[in-house]
């Protein structure tokens, strides 16, 4: 067994021999191992996906021993994936590095090339506009004008919808189409929420679409701010499960029956709840 103490001290050198050690043992595990050589570009997505929400709660959780943890398991997946590659001749290892080592020397010319940069939103425009022009252009059939391809074709489909939504203002903003200030999408907020009540108090269908709209704007202000939407949902469900969980624990230890409860008697305990999670998270 080989294994080290955690640091962020390693050299260059012993960085490379790990990350050859798991090539090594990648190649055992393909060869030797009866459920490793069933799997698939296509078994594999779906834990690679699960892999990725692991990650992001041990992000959210601040345990930087789990975070670890699920960067190695993502980084096995990396390396899967890579001898999938290999085995079907269209890539390896080297070819992926390679290319993400390209694309971040092209994207970056402001360090590696004369292009000037100063902010973090430079930056950020600036790589879009590369990332549009890398895309290509397609010349229409009757051989006129160029037909660039979509600023938001990066965007993945499947994508949560709160995330995609993000995502999308990103790109848009990256080539210009943004609003210039806050105040602007708050106003904006106002109005989707105004044409959302009148579609629910008419009772139409068209509330689910304006209610959509009203989430979008507010994605769109909380972005405005620096605020992750996703980040920020997530931190309230946390709360309230930790908030319910802490009732239920009391209303039990009462010797009652959550179920058989009014709301009203289930408010104080509520209340209790707060006060007690919010303690606890001072002493943190």
């Amino acid at each position: 067994m080989h294994l080290t103490t955690p640091t962020a001290q390693h050299t260059r050198a012993e960085h490379l021999e790990a990350f050859g050690r798991l090539l090594d043992i990648m190649d055992d595990l393909r060869s030797k191992c009866p459920w490793d050589r069933k799997q698939t570009f296509e078994t594999l997505r779906h834990l690679t996906i699960e892999e990725t929400y692991e990650l992001g709660e041990a992000i959210l959780t601040g345990d930087l021993d789990e975070v670890r943890g699920e960067v190695g398991d993502l980084m096995l997946h990396m390396v899967f994936y890579c001898k999938l590659g290999a085995e079907k001749k269209a890539f390896d290892a080297a070819d992926a590095l390679h290319a993400i080592c390209d694309k971040l020397v092209h994207r970056h010319p402001h360090i590696y090339g004369d292009v000037e940069a100063a902010t973090e939103e430079e930056v950020k425009a600036n790589w879009e506009k590369i990332k549009l022009a890398e895309k290509g252009r397609k010349v229409g059939n009757d051989g006129g004008s160029p037909n660039r391809k979509s600023v938001l074709e990066g965007v993945p489909k499947s994508l949560p919808s709160m995330v995609k939504a993000q995502r999308i203002q990103e790109k848009v903003r990256g080539v210009g189409f943004d609003w210039d200030r806050a105040d602007q999408v708050w106003e904006k907020v106002k109005e989707e929420l105004d044409e959302f009540k009148a579609e629910l108090d008419a009772g139409t269908e068209q509330a689910t679409d304006e209610f959509g709209d009203v989430l979008f704007s507010m994605i769109n202000f909380a972005r405005f701010h620096g605020i992750n939407p996703d980040e920020a949902l997530e931190r309230t469900n946390r709360k309230f499960k930790a908030r319910f969980e802490v009732m239920e624990s009391d209303i039990a230890g009462r010797g009652l029956d959550l179920t058989q409860m009014k709301l009203e008697e289930m408010d104080t305990f509520w209340e209790a709840a707060k006060a007690a999670t919010a303690q606890k998270q001072d002493k943190t």
